[in-house]
């Protein structure tokens, strides 16, 4: 072989002539990879442990992908109020599930309000024997009763002529307007003017039972023409109360008049014996001193002495109040 093949050979092998501009770089940067390695090595810690130079597996990798997504999940979650974390979960549902939203509505054909339980067990009058066996909707019901009025009814005269009526108990807002008692107790009437007072004996079918019950009116002319239009009702009148009050004085009047004239005899008795003994002159002063003093003997063979009774408070409001409440 010819030296100068060989010197070719040898540069090729060895690159010869052939240099790099990246040949420098390249090796600076392996004596840094180098140095850092040493580095490193010197800096650890005997308890401490070797880095993770190795990629995770896919499980691995996909558990942890999971617990973060449900962290994430059940954050929204908590952040939502009841009805939007309801509503998700349903729409959720009907997502992977399928379906409709009408499923899920709720039937309404069962619900009662307070007013139609009120409505099943009222009664038009309360008896011990009702008590006995109390629901809630019983108690409920007796509960709205204790707030009614049940002085005077209103009444419902739409179907009079067919001998048919209607009664209720007056609540709070008709009692303080005088609905019933002042005005007409007619539903349909304000009238004022004129009312009467009617004791009705009301007859009416209750949970399948017939039950009567006496209850008090007060009606227009008009009204009251409706209510006997077929045939007529008691008529309630006030009944003044001095009747009662006259006897119970005359009782006390005679009383006190027999007191009186056991009284004046005594008297009487006492002032002859004075006089016999006194003088005649004495005797004629005593006696028109005693004349203009006291009354006269003819006085009290008229009759009783009359004493005006005082009334009580309680008598004075029985009186005024007599015509209001009849």
């Amino acid at each position: 072989m010819e030296p100068s093949q060989m010197n070719l050979s040898h540069a090729i092998l060895g690159h010869g002539d052939y240099d790099s501009d990246f040949s420098d770089d390249e090796t600076s940067k392996k004596s840094d990879g180098e140095r850092n390695r040493n580095e490193d090595a010197l800096l650890t810690k005997p308890f401490q442990k070797e880095k993770q130079s190795k990629v995770a597996h896919r499980q691995v990798a996909a558990d942890e992908w999971d617990r973060e997504e449900a962290r994430n999940r059940r954050f929204h979650l908590i952040a939502m109020d009841a009805y939007a974390r309801h509503k998700k979960l349903v729409n959720d549902y009907i997502l992977f599930y399928g379906g409709k939203k009408e499923d899920f509505k709720r039937s309404g054909a069962n619900d009662k309000t307070d007013l139609d339980i009120v409505r099943e067990n009222h009664r038009f009058l309360w008896r011990e024997e009702d008590e006995v066996d109390m629901t809630w909707e019983k108690r409920l019901s007796k509960k709205y009763y204790d707030k009614l009025f049940k002085e005077y009814c209103i009444a419902d005269l739409t179907k009079y002529k067919e001998n048919k009526f209607g009664f209720r108990w007056r609540h709070e807002k008709e009692v303080i307007s005088g609905k019933g008692q002042f005005f007409c107790g007619s539903k349909h009437c304000n009238e004022k003017e004129g009312l009467k007072s009617w004791e009705v004996n009301f007859g009416y079918i209750e949970h399948g039972e017939k039950k009567n019950a006496l209850v008090k009116l007060r009606l227009c002319p008009e009204c009251s023409y409706k209510l006997n239009f077929h045939h007529r009702r008691k008529e309630v009148k006030p009944q003044k109360k001095r009747a009662s009050s006259e006897q119970s004085s005359e009782v006390l009047k005679s009383k006190k008049s027999r007191l009186s004239s056991q009284k004046h005899k005594s008297t009487k008795k006492k002032k002859h014996k004075e006089q016999a003994e006194e003088s005649d002159d004495s005797d004629k002063g005593s006696s028109n001193s005693d004349d203009r003093d006291g009354p006269s003997d003819s006085d009290y063979w008229k009759g009783p002495v009359q004493e005006t009774e005082e009334k009580t408070r309680e008598e004075e409001f029985d009186e005024y109040f007599q015509d209001l409440f009849l």
